[in-house]
């Protein structure tokens, strides 16, 4: 199995009312990808992170393997929410993929 780690800083312009909102439509919508992309094991988004964060939230999804990875980061359900909850929100991005 491979997992795949994001971590994402929101647009310093939003406000915090902004940003509670985008990081449920965020929520949602990667979530809402179990059983329309093949491979997800387990997909999670975390939007409640401590004060001591310096991220806004975090995807911590699993895969069947790296193929299957591949297949979902073009998958069209899955470019549709980044296209339209994430990147229009988001100034950083980090990912860690590895094997488990």
């Amino acid at each position: 199995m491979v997992k795949h780690v994001i971590l994402w800083t929101l647009k310093d312009e939003l406000s915090a009312e902004e940003k509670a909102e985008i990081k449920k439509g965020i929520k949602e919508g990667l979530e809402g990808l179990k059983g329309k992309v093949p491979g997800i094991v387990e997909i999670k988004v975390n939007i409640n992170g401590l004060e001591s964060s310096n991220a806004d939230l975090m995807l911590d999804s699993t895969f069947e393997d790296e193929a299957a990875l591949k297949g979902y980061a073009v998958h069209s359900e899955h470019v549709a929410v980044a296209d339209t909850k994430v990147r229009p929100y988001t100034k950083i991005r980090s990912c860690l993929d590895f094997e488990v």
